[in-house]
């Protein structure tokens, strides 16, 4: 072998992928073998449970491949079959099914051999695995979406009335909260996960072209029952249509990973520039340093999430590009580009929102920092205040003088002692941020109360 030749192995074991790596094996190689194994395993059970093949059977079929066709331990052995010995074999053919059946097959005694992929078509099978993968992904990431959503939601309250400088278009705004951005947050996080456990992840089975006659030949009427039975022996949906060119259960699932890895990347970038050394708002725990400048403290969680919000809406949006060209009733490239595109996209879910379960249970906020950035600007955080108080008092143009002298650096607070219409006011209360706040408090309160009662 030449000195510069690839080592045998692995081909992404996560080294250009930080923010996957240890979060990735539900959608690793062996994950999908197990899930097409248990694909054609629920295949199986679905034709006993019509009455065509006896229980005793498929019982030995799924013994000889590792058990329920949704024990996740068993499917990832898959019965014996070697990942990178099947995806050579798969070269040939365009897709994994059509070895993986062979092997299959070669486990079983003759007689069970054919009740193999019984009526199936490989769309049928990988379609379904893939299904699988992603239920499987989902639930991790909605997990992981919890904990941090349990943090945020404490950490909200926790500063619920820690008064801070709003930004809008990188500069001061008004006074908001840091309980009031973390609600946002948490918001966010709140509507993704809600979207990603309302997902409908249905099985496939629909024959060589959609068209189930396979199974009616097979089974006569006793296979009308077949999809359902199949849904149910697997734990997925069943979509009562085939959907072979009607991709909407896979660009369904994108749009909703996307969403919770948009609401994950706001939180991160958010986390990435309060934490600037020239903000200091907010810090994460210990960072990761650098190899040339000791000094650093990077925000490396916030990074790596925002890497991944960031790769993730073109990936959907590929998946959308492969649905609008889902041409006659198989795609021709198009239904194979989804495959390692949604892997990707799952991929990257889980690992953003492992992240932001161990992020948002370490943030801090330096007190003294966001009092220091408050004061900034002399006052001139609260000129939407003044204006709407004092202009009816002392009219526009006194105002903008204010405004102008807190931008020097003047005291606005003896300006406004010393003009007899101001007599009446609360001069120390006007120029108080904390009670410009609006709804702020609500808002936590009732973000916390809808989210976590």
């Amino acid at each position: 072998m030449p000195s510069d030749a690839p080592v045998p192995g692995a081909f992404d074991r996560g080294l250009l992928a930080p923010v996957a790596v240890g979060q990735d094996a539900l959608v690793s190689d062996e994950a999908v073998l197990g899930a097409l194994v248990g694909a054609e395993l629920g295949l199986v059970r679905a034709w006993a449970a019509v009455g065509a093949l006896p229980r005793a059977d498929a019982d030995e079929m799924g013994a000889a491949w590792g058990g329920h066709p949704d024990a996740r331990a068993a499917r990832s052995r898959a019965a014996g079959i070697d990942a990178a010995e099947l995806a050579e074999a798969a070269v040939a053919g365009g897709n994994p099914v059509i070895p993986l059946v062979g092997l299959l097959k070669q486990t079983l005694p003759e007689r069970l051999r054919p009740w193999v992929h019984r009526g199936a078509t490989s769309q049928d099978i990988l379609d379904t695995a893939l299904m699988l993968v992603a239920r499987d992904a989902v639930d991790a990431v909605l997990a992981s979406l919890a904990e941090a959503e349990q943090h945020l939601a404490a950490f909200a309250a926790e500063h619920r009335d820690t008064v801070a400088a709003a930004r809008t278009l990188a500069q001061h705004a008004v006074p908001t909260t840091v309980g009031l951005r973390a609600a946002g947050w948490l918001s966010g996080l709140g509507r993704a996960s809600t979207r990603l456990r309302q997902l409908t992840l249905p099985a496939q089975l629909g024959g060589a072209a959609g068209t189930r006659a396979s199974f009616r030949e097979l089974g006569g009427d006793a296979a009308a029952a077949l999809p359902a039975h199949y849904a149910e022996a697997l734990g997925l949906d069943d979509a009562g249509m085939v959907w072979h060119t009607s991709r909407w259960p896979v660009t369904e699932l994108a749009d909703a990973l996307v969403q919770a890895t948009d609401a994950l990347g706001k939180l991160a970038g958010d986390v990435v520039t309060l934490s600037r050394t020239e903000i200091g708002e907010l810090s994460a725990g210990e960072g990761g340093g650098s190899s040339a400048m000791p000094q650093k403290n990077n925000p490396v969680a916030a990074v790596l999430i925002r890497s991944a919000a960031l790769r993730a809406p073109q990936l959907a949006a590929t998946l959308h590009l492969c649905a609008a060209l889902a041409e006659d009733e198989r795609p021709a490239g198009a239904w194979h580009a989804e495959w390692p595109t949604l892997r990707e996209l799952l991929r990257l879910t889980l690992g953003a929102s492992a992240h932001a379960a161990v992020l948002s249970a370490a943030l801090r906020v330096d007190l003294a920092a966001v009092a220091r950035n408050l004061a900034l600007t002399h006052g001139l955080i609260l000129a939407e205040r003044l204006s709407i108080v004092l202009t009816p008092v002392i009219g526009a143009d006194r105002v903008a003088g204010l405004v102008a002298a807190a931008g020097a650096g003047g005291d606005v607070a003896g300006l406004l002692r010393d003009m007899p219409e101001t007599a009446g006011l609360d001069i120390d209360g006007l120029l108080d941020p904390a009670g410009y706040t609006g709804d702020a408090a609500v808002a936590v309160e009732r973000m916390i109360g809808e989210e976590h009662p």
